[in-house]
């Protein structure tokens, strides 16, 4: 009897050493991935659920086949001179072909003046700012670029409902790792965005009421009486510093491009949005800059370096149209005015990595 007693004492004290030896493993395994995440970002951490939007690879795109990561740009090969990795969404991506894209051109500008320069298009339509962070996490890292340029849209970075309910493992970074060591992890098959077709640059993408619906949904951001704005333009920001953190650590350049949306260029497209709400029987006051205000004053706090398209659009925009009729995105005219813009506002960092 005695005996069966002792047994069972010993029994329960090895199980009670053995979860005391547990949770002190799993507290230090937690602090280690802590501590090291402060110096090295992991991967395992952040959301790869922007492969549901991403090209499908090798898909065509009017007239161009999308490189083997689904991306919108040639084989990312290997660094030759200064890198440019461009994050963005259907903006970056691009409605019109890849030779007309504004990533395609700048690149081709930067060339003429330094050799070996490139810009990666790692666009992807449908994300935002969330998704930005964790492509270039797990993906843009290993291409080692000088500098991440992010295009920012005003139109629904800033109105895209990325604050999902955080997942019960995500508090973890061990829960984390282990959830992505045994999570079954389906393969991206990819989108066709654009297939195979001759480009049409000023042909409407969206029938008229469609495309005034659209305009009316996402323009809730320019109304005065709008409360979320705020608490929109400060996370939108807080992945962007996290982005430059990041980069600041590794010695690559940061710099964000705030892209208007077109009913801030249009004033006959504000016209219509306007007469929407007024035949619901809505008293509104608008301000249509609000948005890009409240965005860049946080910027500019952050001392982040950004690029205002605003100024230029709406000057280049009473000459010309700029954007694809009935699309939201800009059409050839449009990239080209982008990507002069953005390679005269970066020409600097260049410069000094040549040198």
């Amino acid at each position: 009897m005695e005996s069966t007693r002792q047994a069972d004492h010993r029994v329960a004290r090895f199980a009670k050493d053995l979860a005391i030896v547990a949770a002190i493993t799993i507290l230090l395994a937690e602090i280690v991935l802590r501590v090291y995440a402060q110096y090295s970002p992991l991967f395992f951490l952040y959301d790869d659920s922007y492969n549901r939007f991403r090209g499908r690879p090798f898909a065509d795109d009017w007239d161009f086949k999308l490189n083997s990561h689904g991306f919108k740009d040639v084989e990312f090969g290997a660094k030759q001179g200064y890198r440019i990795v461009g994050l963005g969404d259907s903006f970056a991506y691009g409605v019109v072909p890849y030779q007309q894209n504004y990533l395609t051109l700048l690149e081709a500008g930067l060339r003429q003046k330094y050799a070996g320069a490139d810009v990666l298009n790692m666009g992807i339509p449908a994300t935002g700012p969330r998704d930005y962070l964790s492509l270039f996490i797990r993906e843009g890292l290993d291409l080692k670029p000088d500098m991440v340029l992010v295009s920012l849209f005003i139109g629904n970075d800033l109105a895209d409902p990325w604050s999902k309910p955080r997942r019960w493992y995500s508090r973890s970074h061990l829960a984390s790792l282990l959830h992505y060591v045994i999570k079954i992890r389906p393969k991206y098959e990819g989108q066709i965005i654009h297939p195979k077709a001759t480009y049409c640059d000023e042909c409407p993408s969206l029938e008229a009421e469609a495309f005034l619906k659209l305009q009316k949904d996402f323009s809730d951001i320019y109304r005065e009486d709008y409360a979320g704005l705020e608490a929109l333009s400060d996370q939108a920001v807080s992945y962007l510093i996290q982005l430059r953190d990041i980069c600041k650590q590794r010695k690559v350049e940061f710099v964000v491009v705030v892209i208007p949306a077109e009913i801030q260029i249009d004033a006959a497209l504000r016209d219509a949005v306007q007469r929407q709400y007024a035949q619901d029987a809505k008293t509104v006051q608008w301000n249509f800059m609000r948005p890009t205000e409240s965005l860049t004053k946080r910027l500019r706090g952050t001392g982040i370096d950004y690029l205002d398209l605003y100024p230029v659009f709406a000057a280049e925009g009473q000459n010309r149209r700029l954007y694809k009729p009935r699309d939201t995105h800009w059409n050839i005219a449009g990239n080209e005015v982008a990507a002069q813009a953005i390679e005269k506002h970066i020409d600097h960092y260049l410069q000094s990595g040549f040198r």
